[in-house]
């Protein structure tokens, strides 16, 4: 392991949206001086924040893309992620926890476990993320930090500890006390470069000991000497107590809990020193590549320098100066002139310029070492390609992409914005896997796909903006399915006979309704009634079947396809026969299978002040949404629901005139479900009437 690597540390800022990720990391910029002067993110300045460097990113005050960079803090080196909150975006949270090592979990001390915290933990639980948790506002009315430690224990099923106690709340907030010190921290100066060790406040005394007591009762299932020392009532020392919330915090069965307000400039230097202390370095992290010439074998990659390259693309951006890769190094070194194996498409390339991101500025280096972050320009590869040297031919596993549920129809305005929207098309889906687009055969419009309407919102405004490219939308389409509810049995002969051969095949079988997935062949031939060259053929058939209903022309899901006879001609019998055999058995079958349409539902969360529930419900109940769940805090509610898609179009701007501006939701992909019967027929007529128009 090089001395290098042990000090340093990829980690990612991940919460809820408006937690105050954004403010966060600009205060973490400024106190390990990467910048000298702190904006804020919706500044008065208009410089917006350092990370949210897209201009949308700052009229919005949202995070749009994640944002890197690489600060020092003491003698340590940070690799930041900058995530965005909006679940919209969520494979930019996705792709950046494919390659961090440990996450900041940002909480707001007034809401608390918001349902996008519940997304977030998801995430860095399937990549298996250490995490310590930072109570962020704890400087705003209704602050409570004690409510959020419980809350991350039920609704999380962590193990939260306070290893900090705050000294006053709300606009009394003035420092922190430090459990492990047992002293009282205090941020002085105008922007709280100032760090003061005080003795505990007199009033705190008895509040600090019992927090203590309870951190240290819970670090004793980590280290034997302290339960030792504890029940013994003896001294313990300080970093006896740090490498127990770090063996804790490694093996994610603890999360020290910090707090502060990154806004008022308090609590944010000990929360880098606890990165530094607690979060893994990447030596630390079992990291496996799969070994495409060996059966996908899992191998184990080192972080040792003299060993062949290993790195993975995580994410693509257009910059003025071409395509910028971001790569993570998982062993090995890169440097410049090397040359590598993309090892999906077996090209080989260079390493030409090496670079450092800071946001969008960027330094050149002339080498990467295992472990970092650093970005390529100028190779052809796509999102989750893995890079190898020295022969190696490994895949990193990749990471989990969400299929879009929403759709809309682009056309450009003019010739020029034709040329300009596919361009910009071809680099958007090239960056972002969640985006797709497609060129409708029968109505030939151009759609595009995404996981919301602020996701679809966001590209169509930067087409317009940075390819200046001027695009009508249609109306939003939802992605709906279709099944079957019974079994139905099928038995059909194909047969062509125009001069010379013929084509010939009978296949029968049932279908039914499949639980476990989308679409399964079933093979029960007996006796070769349908030759085994052929039975892939079937397979073929159905498969090209389920891609259209007959209902409204959706794909066809939960079906599993079942044949046990036919009948084949020594002649006539051909691949093309049997598929037509199965697509026509197929649509023999569907109608009698009872079919019915499926739509997305949307787990929606909103939050907003408890006047104004009433409202709240009743927009819901209008949408044909089912009310989960309520819960009011104080002067907040929240009701979580589940609410069809297609009748969530347009809700932002109905939410805020019901609530006055002050209300705010959430909405991800839950399930599919059954249409209702006057809204299938509803659809049904509607699809009709738009294949007599097109004819």
């Amino acid at each position: 392991m090089s001395a290098n690597t042990s000090r340093m540390r990829n980690i990612g800022i991940s919460a809820h949206i408006d937690s105050g990720k954004t403010t966060l990391s600009e205060r973490i910029l400024f106190y390990s001086k990467k910048i000298h002067a702190i904006h804020e993110v919706r500044g008065k300045d208009g410089v917006g924040a350092t990370m949210d460097h897209m201009a949308l990113e700052r009229e919005r005050g949202i995070t749009i893309q994640s944002a890197a960079t690489q600060v020092t803090w003491k003698d340590c080196t940070v690799n930041v992620i900058d995530t965005p909150g909006h679940v919209d975006f969520t494979i930019e949270v996705e792709r950046s926890l494919r390659v961090l090592d440990g996450a900041i979990l940002v909480l707001c001390a007034v809401g608390g476990v918001q349902s996008q915290s519940i997304t977030v933990d998801r995430q860095l639980k399937r990549y298996n993320v250490p995490r310590i948790a930072f109570v962020n506002k704890c400087d705003r009315t209704g602050a409570n930090p004690f409510k959020v430690r419980m809350q991350l224990r039920e609704k999380l099923g962590l193990n939260a500890v306070m290893i900090q106690i705050p000294i006053g709340l709300e606009d009394k907030l003035e420092g922190v006390v430090d459990l492990v010190t047992m002293k009282a921290v205090y941020f002085d100066g105008p922007q709280g470069e100032t760090i003061r060790h005080a003795e505990i406040p007199a009033h705190l005394k008895a509040d600090a000991e019992k927090y203590r007591e309870e951190m240290m009762d819970a670090l004793s299932m980590f280290s034997d000497e302290i339960a030792e020392k504890f029940l013994a009532a003896e001294d313990i020392p300080e970093d006896m107590i740090h490498a127990a919330i770090r063996k804790g915090t490694l093996a994610e069965q603890l999360v020290p809990v910090m707090l502060g307000s990154a806004y008022k400039f308090k609590g944010i230097q000990p929360l880098l020193d606890a990165v530094t202390h607690y979060l893994p370095n990447p030596d630390e992290i079992k990291n496996h590549a799969l070994d495409l010439d060996n059966n996908e074998e899992k191998i184990e990659l080192s972080p040792d320098e003299k060993k062949p390259t290993v790195a993975l693309g995580f994410k693509l951006e257009d910059g003025q100066y071409g395509q910028l890769t971001y790569v993570r190094i998982y062993q090995g070194k890169l440097k410049k002139g090397d040359e590598l194996v993309n090892t999906r498409s077996r090209k080989k390339f260079k390493v030409g310029r090496l670079v450092r991101m800071h946001a969008d500025s960027m330094e050149d280096i002339n080498e990467g070492s295992s472990g970092d972050i650093v970005a390529l320009f100028g190779i052809e590869c796509a999102s989750g390609d893995t890079f190898c040297g020295g022969n190696l031919n490994y895949a990193m596993t990749s990471m989990f992409v969400p299929a879009p549920v929403i759709s809309l129809a682009v056309s450009p305005k003019d010739k020029k914005s034709a040329d300009q929207m596919a361009k910009a098309l071809n680099r958007f889906t090239k960056e972002d896997p969640t985006f797709q687009t497609y060129v409708d055969p029968e109505s030939n419009q151009t759609i595009v796909k995404g996981m919301g309407e602020l996701h679809l919102e966001v590209y169509i405004e930067r087409m317009r903006r940075e390819y200046k490219c001027e695009v009508e939308t249609g109306m939003p389409q939802v992605a709906y399915r279709e099944t079957i509810t019974q079994k139905a049995e099928f038995n059909y002969t194909h047969r062509k006979q125009t001069g010379g051969s013929g084509q010939f095949g009978r296949v029968a079988g049932f279908m039914e309704s499949y639980a476990d997935g989308d679409y399964e062949f079933v093979d029960m031939i007996k006796g070769g009634a349908i030759p085994s060259e052929y039975v892939p053929s079937c397979d073929k058939g159905f498969k090209e079947a389920v891609k259209k209903g007959s209902l409204i022309g959706f794909p066809i899901v939960n079906i599993r396809c079942v044949i046990n006879d036919g009948q084949s001609h020594p002649v006539d019998s051909s691949d093309i026969a049997f598929q037509s055999a199965a697509i026509g058995a197929f649509r023999e079958a569907y109608n009698k299978a009872k079919p019915v349409i499926l739509e997305p539902i949307m787990k929606v969360s909103v939050e907003g002040p408890t006047e104004f529930q009433g409202n709240i419900f009743g927009s819901i109940n209008q949408r044909r949404g089912i009310i989960s769940s309520s819960v009011e805090d104080g002067h907040f509610s929240r009701v979580e629901a589940e609410v069809p898609l297609s009748e969530m179009f347009g809700y932002s701007t109905t939410l805020r005139s019901l609530t006055q501006g002050k209300a705010e939701f959430t909405m991800e992909f839950e399930k599919y479900a059954k249409v209702p019967q006057n809204v299938s027929e509803a659809l049904i007529k509607e699809t009709d009437a738009q294949k007599k128009a097109q004819r």
